[in-house]
């Protein structure tokens, strides 16, 4: 007899299933890897350049409510990345997020701001593993740059308020208190970008509001015993009748311990014998400062319309020092027996923005944005390489500044039909140019090295775009969104007299088809169809090459401690695609989603390492580039889950306020140029998933939850020669927080218990020699308190 209580037609009963079995199946143990010696190969230095610190960091937020369910999002301002038309909305009292989601003409996640506070993350990196389609790189428990669809190196898309952010910036450096909400787009739309062939991730930041607040932060986070402070105040006030402002003075400190074990091999197969052996242990200590000032002013000038001006700026610090100990079981010698590296740092920006919205009329409204930023920083690195008596056999030396100048100029214009308002039409430009300056001296043993390259280095980049996109109802019950974006990047790099010039021009079609079920049902299909692209990286064009200096010139080097450098000769990837959604919404919120996913990609940008006859050494010296490789299809099925038990389930008394998110993706591609198995996009596992709890006690202050995000071990064949291993990759977060009264509460976070360690090995097989890399990196479990008051 079927139970009464049971409210879910049978289609999202097999949906729920499908996603709790994806989940179990992801809680599965992977098959275990081969127990790996301490792994070999020489730890890197800390890079001489490290990336700039964002100009992007907005004021922080007072506390947020605690979680226990879907709840709506403030009202505010509306984003330049939101859509233009007038969205209908079910008459409920207010527009939740779960609104905006099933309301938008293109498919889009909203991440609330509970739920981005909710585990009291110390930088929104930390908090992205657990959000649908998202992994992070880097080692477990520790933030890295966010994945949509397990697809790295550059084919997601970060915003920051609709707005694209300038190269160097690191979500890391921002704090999740500063965020209103996070939209997660799958498909990329002609006002958003098409630089996007995994998504879009946009961060929604937050603005002045109406009333006097003072908002205060402390928090203490340890990790193997290294405890850090966390302070952030914020001030948000009116002045005036139309006026608001706030203003945030954040302070953080890091203090971290790095261990990696590494060993390397090579295997002669012609005569069975080991060429060479030799393991490494290194650890080193990450210390850091950083200091954020962040000011918002703005006017509301009428209906919609509004005048901004936000001044920002920050002083970051960085101290890195290690030794890495090198011991040579088979080979000809090994090059040291200890290195000890220093890095220092010290990295500063500054930014003004201004954003002008205004109504030409009734039915046409205009926006313009202008920003100007400049980044400096001056950096030191010594690397000290000794024999085994401790004697010191070569010193080397890297000095070097960077000095980056920048400008945006954008805006669009929007009309809304007088006989549909839901219909708008919108046409828009951004224009952006940047120009940096890098000065670079690097010594060993007091002789200079590249000289025939010169010390300075000059890059400048031009970036036009300009696109149309109209969004209309066409029947009932049906939305389209259909765009055209045009985007023409222009790089050049100077070195030494030579110049390098790299021009890419991308004409990108888009198209979003919506099919709502006729009420009372809230159930909607989603078809985009679109073609998107990722332009290669300043870094990837550069021609000047980065030594290896493991193994110095003018001799030789090995092929796992290759020279890198760029190839001015990259084109775009280009990627047409298809999403396909199913989405059923619930009585109180509550949604489950199911998505198909395919992009064809040609183009596909690879490092490519092969030995080569350089002008910077006497021997010819492995060296790592990135080649426009081949053309490559992935695909997958994405499915997400977001309620509470009472949604679904009657009679189930306090256990019902249960709130549960969870989200499982499998995903599968093939590069044509490599020979299978396994041959599949660079970073990309067969399988990623999360599985939450939260909960809030019913007459007490107290709320819990946990949240448990899991990608099996997985094996790609990167080339025709190499094939890499990754280990299985686990992080468990719980949290629990205290409200003493509605403005002060205490959060206590545990994060990564139980931690497994990062190991990766990589195969290289030329047909006679096999070489073995294996690297064995620590993770650890992290501990947080954090005190929030609204003063």
């Amino acid at each position: 007899m079927q139970n009464k209580n049971l409210r879910l037609r049978p289609m999202f009963s097999a949906l729920t299933c499908s996603i709790a079995t994806a989940t179990l199946y992801a809680q599965a143990p992977a098959p275990a890897a081969p127990a790996a010696p301490p792994s070999a190969a020489p730890a890197a230095p800390p890079s001489t350049a490290p990336a700039a610190p964002s100009p992007v960091v907005p004021a922080a937020a007072p506390p947020a409510t605690p979680a226990e369910a879907p709840a709506p999002a403030e009202t505010k301002a509306e984003p330049a990345s939101r859509t233009n038309r007038v969205e209908r909305v079910d008459v409920t009292g207010r527009n939740t997020e779960t609104d905006e989601r099933r309301n938008s003409s293109a498919a889009k996640i909203i991440i609330t701001r509970q739920d981005i506070e909710q585990y009291g993350d110390s930088s929104l990196g930390d908090m992205m593993r657990r959000l649908p389609g998202v992994t992070s790189g880097g080692r477990p428990g520790r933030p890295g740059a966010p994945q949509m669809r397990g697809m790295g190196g550059g084919f997601t898309q970060i915003l920051i308020d609709g707005q694209r952010v300038p190269p160097g910036f690191s979500i890391e450096q921002l704090s999740p208190e500063q965020v209103e909400r996070i939209e997660i787009l799958r498909a990329p739309t002609a006002e958003t970008g098409a630089r996007a062939v995994a998504g879009t991730i946009n961060i929604i930041l937050r603005e002045p509001l109406r009333q006097t607040n003072n908002d205060f932060r402390v928090a203490a986070a340890s990790e193997r015993g290294k405890v850090v402070p966390d302070i952030s105040l914020t001030r948000n006030d009116s002045f005036g009748q139309n006026g608001t402002y706030n203003a945030t003075l954040t302070y953080r400190t890091r203090h971290q311990l790095n261990d990696t074990d590494g060993r390397v091999t090579y295997f002669d197969t012609a005569t069975g014998q080991t060429t060479l052996d030799e393991a490494t242990q290194a650890r080193n200590e990450d210390r850091g400062e950083n200091v954020f000032g962040n000011a918002r002013v703005q006017w509301r000038l009428g209906n919609g319309e509004l005048f901004a001006i936000q001044a920002l700026g920050g002083h970051n610090t960085s101290d890195n020092q290690g030794v890495t100990t090198l011991t040579e079981f088979i080979g000809p010698g090994a090059p040291y027996a200890k290195s000890a590296f220093k890095f220092d740092g010290n990295f500063d920006f500054a930014r003004l923005n201004a954003n002008l919205n205004k109504r030409l009329n009734e039915t046409t409204r205009y926006e313009v944005r202008l920003g100007f930023g400049r980044f400096w920083s001056d950096t030191a690195l010594a690397i000290n390489q000794f024999d085994t008596t401790n004697a010191l056999l070569r010193r080397q030396t890297t000095d070097g500044d960077v000095r980056d100048k920048g400008w945006s100029f954008a805006g669009k214009v929007t009309h809304n039909t007088k006989s549909d308002p839901s219909h708008a039409i919108s046409a828009g430009w951004d224009i952006e140019g940047l120009k940096r300056q890098e000065n670079s001296v690097t010594l060993l043993n007091g002789v200079p090295q590249l000289a025939e390259l010169g010390t300075q280095f000059d890059i400048s980049t031009q970036r036009y775009a300009f696109y149309i996109q109209d969004e209309w109802d066409p029947a009932p019950n049906w939305s389209a969104n259909l765009g055209l974006r045009y985007e023409q990047i222009e790089t050049k790099s100077t070195t030494a007299g030579d110049e390098f010039k790299n021009t890419s021009r991308v004409l990108s079609p888009l198209g979003h088809l919506v099919w709502r079920f006729a009420s009372p049902r809230r159930d909607q299909i989603r078809l985009s169809l679109t073609q998107s692209y990722r332009s290669p990286s300043t870094q990837q064009l550069t021609a000047r090459p980065n030594l290896n200096l493991s193994y110095p010139v003018p001799g030789g080097n090995l092929f796992t401690a290759p020279d890198r450098a760029g190839n001015p000769n990259l084109k775009p990837e280009r990627a047409n695609g298809i999403d396909l959604a199913y989405e059923h919404y619930l009585k109180s919120g509550g949604v489950l989603s199911a998505n198909l996913f395919g992009r064809d990609i040609k183009d596909l940008i690879r490092n490519v390492t092969a030995l080569e006859s350089v002008s910077w050494a006497n021997d010819p010296r492995y060296v790592s580039r990135p080649q426009n490789f081949s053309k490559a299809r992935t695909y997958g099925l994405e499915l997400d889950a977001k309620f509470r038990l009472n949604e679904l389930f009657d009679d189930l008394g306090n256990l019902g306020r249960l709130s549960v998110k969870m989200n499982a993706s499998i995903y599968n591609s093939k590069v044509a140029g490599v020979p299978g198995p396994d041959n599949r996009i660079d970073s990309q596992p067969r399988f990623t998933g999360n599985f939450g709890l939260d909960y809030r006690f019913p007459n007490s202050p107290l709320s819990v939850g946990g949240n448990i995000s899991w990608t099996p071990s997985y094996e790609l064949q990167q080339t025709e020669t190499l094939r890499q291993t990754l280990s299985t990759k686990r992080v468990i977060d719980t949290y629990a927080v205290w409200n003493f009264n509605s403005a002060t509460r205490l959060r206590l976070s545990v994060s990564n218990i139980s931690p497994l360690d990062s190991n990766t090995t990589n195969v290289n097989f030329d047909g006679a020699i096999r070489q073995t890399t294996l690297s064995s990196a620590r993770t650890d479990v992290n501990y947080a308190l954090r005190l929030e008051m609204r003063l």
